[in-house]
């Protein structure tokens, strides 16, 4: 009987360490499925952000950049009408060297914008790109062609968020007060 006893009492620690040890891989195995899971999220997150910024790192030609940076900013209080279009075609137009140039950086800067939720982004990539290549002069006509693009013909001028000119102006070098 005591044989049976020390027995039965060795299978039941036996039984309870198999336990503990299937408790604990069962916990090792959730730590490291959230652990991944995180990871997972972080590089998601990572590739959408480089994903955002990819139709503004391809760009090289102030005309482009400007033509994105108006139609970003215009295109956040919805789509781009015909003639709000027009007024932009007008405005690239007088920077462009050539109609075949402004229709290149209006349809670039269409699918750019649609393609970056996010017009701060927008603001905070090109517009330091804008201001390396503009003299001041050329920055506040920039400034005047997103006002005159945001009047564009429609019925209702557009109106621009204040944060956006503040952050804009910024980026672009103007002292904001």
């Amino acid at each position: 009987m005591p044989f049976l006893l020390a027995i039965l009492g060795v299978l039941g620690a036996a039984a309870i360490w198999w336990y503990r040890m299937k408790a604990m891989n069962e916990a090792a195995r959730e730590v490291a499925d959230v652990v991944g899971r995180v990871q997972g999220n972080i590089r998601r997150k990572k590739l959408r952000k480089q994903a955002a910024l990819s139709p503004l790192t391809a760009i090289d030609d102030p005309v482009v950049a400007a033509a994105t940076l108006i139609t970003a900013i215009v295109s956040e209080q919805g789509p781009i009408l015909p003639r709000r279009e027009a007024a932009l075609r007008e405005v690239v137009s007088e920077i462009a060297e050539n109609q075949k140039k402004t229709d290149e950086a209006v349809v670039y800067a269409k699918w750019a914008a649609a393609q970056i939720d996010d017009t701060t982004i927008v603001i905070d990539k090109l517009a330091p790109f804008l201001r390396e290549r503009l003299d001041p002069h050329e920055r506040d006509d920039l400034l005047r062609m997103l006002s005159r693009v945001a009047q564009g013909g429609e019925q209702q001028r557009l109106r621009i968020a204040d944060q956006r000119m503040v952050r804009l102006r910024q980026k672009l070098g103007f002292e904001v007060n």
